[in-house]
């Protein structure tokens, strides 16, 4: 199902995945199956997206995201990709920002350019993650801080 309002580039979109109102896909990106896109979500070319994937209401996936399956992005996320944004300045290769299969992401949880988020780790609302994370462990706060193992999937 793809709501008429949803601007949608040359994009790939595997069986069963809904992408609701107002979004905005560009060329060159890849979903998978059975995903969940909420409405006004902008994805950047060159983004893959797995499996069994859900993205909420506001999140910002800017180029060169790889999401795995089953991972799920919370409202308002939003992924960067410029180490060192300048106005018409742009790198010649953007740094590659990964989300490990069933990771978690909370609502308004910004990435820095780069950083790869472990398997089946949770990153608590609000959290501003500036490295990279291990699977399977608990985080939050600015910047985001590993705060127990996780011991549930």
């Amino acid at each position: 199902m793809i709501d008429p309002t949803a601007v949608l580039g040359k994009v790939e979109v595997g069986q069963n995945t809904s992408i609701w109102q107002f979004c905005l896909i560009l060329d060159g990106v890849t979903i998978g199956s059975n995903c969940n896109i909420c409405s006004h979500v902008y994805i950047e070319s060159g983004v893959k997206i797995g499996n069994n994937v859900t993205i909420k209401n506001g999140a910002r996936i800017y180029k060169n995201a790889l999401i795995e399956d089953n991972v799920f992005i919370g409202p308002n996320v939003i992924f960067t990709n410029d180490p060192y944004p300048k106005s018409k300045n742009y790198p010649l290769a953007f740094p590659t920002t990964r989300i490990h299969a069933n990771a978690s992401l909370g609502a308004g949880v910004i990435l820095l350019p780069g950083v790869s988020i472990g398997a089946h780790t949770l990153v608590g609302a609000g959290a501003v993650v500036t490295r990279s994370l291990p699977d399977h462990v608990l985080a939050f706060g600015n910047p985001a801080r590993i705060i127990s193992p996780r011991t549930s999937a």
